[in-house]
């Protein structure tokens, strides 16, 4: 069994309202070996959301209280929603203990190592506790 991010198992629970499909995580979800998962909708954020983005730092600065997850668009700290949701997937790890958890890159709170902010705050939480991590984009 692996985890996840939701979004590449075709699972529209992006800010956008979309996913970013990749056809070997949907392959898998499909024969019962994926368990897919969303950090921002574990933290309740949402489907679609405003984006945000990590300032002041990256998702380790955020778990350690000196930097912040904001609103792209507008004022608004999500940065509560964003650690709920951190907290929430190391339980899932915990229960689940996967081989191997697949993020998708380019987000505040999966990213491992493109954007602004990588890693996110839940791959930061996910690489603190020991968790294998592999960075994955859809389509």
């Amino acid at each position: 069994m692996i985890l996840a991010s939701a979004c590449l198992c075709g699972i529209r629970c992006r800010y956008d309202g979309g996913a970013k499909p990749a056809a070997r995580f949907t392959e898998m979800l499909g024969r019962g070996e994926c368990l897919p998962f969303c950090p921002e909708q574990l933290g309740m954020l949402t489907t679609p959301r405003e984006p945000a983005e990590i300032s002041g730092g990256d998702g380790f600065d955020v778990l350690d209280g000196e930097a912040s997850v904001l609103l792209r668009d507008r004022p608004g700290d999500v940065t509560g929603a964003f650690l709920l949701g951190a907290r929430r997937s190391l339980q899932i790890a915990a229960l689940y203990r996967p081989g191997t958890i697949y993020l998708k890159e380019r987000s505040p709170s999966c990213a491992l190592r493109e954007g602004p902010g990588a890693p996110g705050v839940t791959a930061a939480a996910l690489m603190r506790a020991g968790w294998r991590l592999e960075a994955a984009d859809g389509g």
